[in-house]
């Protein structure tokens, strides 16, 4: 007998009860807002124990930041996948673009992933936490460039450089698609983004010269 079934029923368990609390969580915050939703009104909505609540998340603000973070935790794989003589620009604007295809769709969960964004980008302790994960992301982008392109991230400015165009984009994006409260499509966006940026990034960094 094995137990793998039983280890992906429990998995599977776990997953309906964070699904559970991410979305009685977003639903309240969505509604009263931020600071006047308080952890014991998330658990009463989900049915779950505050007991229950911590196993999950440490904080009321890792629920909506988790949410967000899964757009861009998948930029640095996208990015690896893409094939290796693709430009620079051409990669990172297919991670960019995959990490922003949930604001694309249409339908509830468009609309959730919006008012979401709206709240983070609007509550100044939730958008510093937002941008705490981006520099993981950015760490991981800059190594990936690094491999792809053959550099050293201790001393090449190129992968850095790039990484951080990329996130700039990134936040641009949804930035601007949060504030058109979803009229402005991302895809459209992020291919104006990277016209702009594709000169910057496919361009080859200079030797450096010999110190003064």
């Amino acid at each position: 007998m094995t137990t793998r079934p039983a280890a992906s029923l429990a998995q599977r368990k776990r997953q309906v009860v964070s699904d559970e609390l991410t979305g009685a969580a977003l639903q309240l915050l969505a509604q009263k807002g931020y600071d006047a939703v308080t952890i014991d009104e998330i658990v009463a909505t989900a049915g779950v124990s505050r007991r229950t609540f911590f196993r999950y998340f440490a904080s009321k603000e890792d629920v909506v930041v988790r949410f967000l973070a899964d757009l861009g935790a998948g930029m640095c794989a996208e990015l690896a996948a893409r094939p290796a003589a693709e430009p620079p620009s051409a990669a990172l604007r297919h991670a960019v673009a995959a990490a922003l295809a949930p604001c694309g769709d249409r339908g509830d969960h468009a609309d959730r992933a919006l008012r979401v964004v709206q709240l983070i980008l609007g509550t100044p302790a939730l958008h510093a936490r937002f941008l705490e994960r981006q520099a993981q992301w950015r760490d991981d982008l800059t190594a990936e460039l690094a491999r792809r392109l053959d550099l050293d991230p201790a001393t090449a400015l190129r992968p850095h450089l790039a990484a951080g165009m990329a996130l700039t984009a990134f936040n641009t994006v949804l930035a601007r698609w949060s504030g058109s409260d979803g009229t402005e499509r991302p895809a459209p966006l992020v291919d104006r983004a990277f016209t702009v940026l594709a000169p910057a990034l496919d361009a080859h960094e200079p030797e450096p010269g010999p110190a003064p």
